[in-house]
């Protein structure tokens, strides 16, 4: 007899490079602004001010290549980002051991239903509408960091129907990832099956039913998604 009154929920996974076995998620935390020009093409003040996250719902993962378009918006976003799957965790981790914590690195998209989030940000309300829905972070399979080490340099681009969009390096962040891991363990109990999508560049911007979408993290991954 099942001890759960219900089904048990499946459990959302990332395929792993090379592998057979799959990474499974806990929880998808976020960081905004994370690129100077991203900052200011939002609006916002690039210099380096206390981060912040926002999450997305381990269910709204997805590595099925199809972006299906959200309901109840006219106006939704892509943000590519670079992924990072954590392996371990615990509280107060320090910058220098932060990154023993990362089992491996991947290449996502925050999609976003920019006219929910607008709306959200004049009236003071959570982001979830606007980021947190069905199928909202469409990802690679991970490169595990033993195969390519921790990538603090390299391009990262997005380009849409063979139009480049996105594209910076990894070396323009204005939080590292070892500082998003220990300000993040601060304030939550982190743990193995966590994901960090690590911030977008500038260039975001509307996507559109038939869309082909090719995101590249140099020597790491890379992701094609169409939106249906």
């Amino acid at each position: 007899m099942s001890k759960y009154v219900i089904d048990q929920p499946e459990v959302t996974v990332i395929p792993v490079q090379g592998s057979d076995a799959s990474f499974p998620i806990r929880r998808i935390y976020c960081i905004g602004r994370n690129y100077a020009a991203h900052t200011i093409e939002m609006g916002g003040d690039p210099d380096r001010e206390e981060p912040f996250f926002f999450q997305k719902n381990a269910q709204n993962a997805d590595t099925s290549g199809e972006f299906p378009y959200p309901p109840e918006s006219q106006d939704v976003h892509h943000e590519v980002e670079m992924v990072v799957a954590l392996k371990g965790g615990g509280k107060n981790i320090s910058v220098e051991d932060a990154l023993d914590y990362v089992y491996g690195y991947g290449i996502g998209i925050d999609m976003t239903r920019r006219d929910l989030q607008s709306v959200a940000k004049e009236q003071r309300r959570p982001w979830e509408p606007g980021k947190a829905f069905e199928r909202s972070a469409p990802m690679s399979a991970l490169a595990p960091a033993d195969e390519v080490g921790h990538p603090d340099r390299g391009r990262i681009s997005l380009s849409v129907n063979g139009d480049l969009k996105q594209e910076a390096d990894l070396g323009q962040m204005i939080w590292k990832v070892a500082e998003q891991i220990a300000y993040l363990s601060r304030f939550y109990d982190i743990a193995a099956g966590d994901v960090i999508m690590s911030g977008t560049p500038s260039g975001v911007g509307p996507v559109a039913k038939g869309d082909e979408i090719l995101c590249e993290l140099e020597g790491v991954a890379s992701l094609n998604v169409k939106v249906v």
